[in-house]
């Protein structure tokens, strides 16, 4: 029996040229860049491409540069731990000079 082999979408147009590799990658990237991104000013779904890199978002009309192709969220803040351990640092020398 013949594999059932996964679909490219888009990335049909390309037929047997680019390799398979290649044109997962560009399929995954255009999936990304068409659908609705997060918006970071409404917090809502509606932030759409325009071109690389300028985003508007539909609910509340703000744009707003960011990733060429698709949206990321950031990154959360660092914990607390970092100043625990600073605060233990400075006692230390407080500590030896006393």
């Amino acid at each position: 029996m013949a594999e059932i082999k996964k679909k490219f979408g888009s990335v049909k147009r390309y037929g047997a040229r680019y390799g398979r590799r290649l044109k997962d990658k560009l399929a995954d990237v255009e999936k990304k860049s068409k659908k609705p991104n997060k918006c970071p000013y409404c917090r809502k779904l509606g932030a759409r491409k325009l071109a690389a890199g300028i985003w508007c978002c539909r609910k509340c009309g703000s744009k707003f540069t960011g990733w060429a192709y698709y949206l990321e969220e950031k990154v959360a803040a660092q914990p607390k731990a970092e100043e625990g351990k600073a605060v233990v640092f400075k006692s230390k020398k407080s500590e030896e000079a006393a």
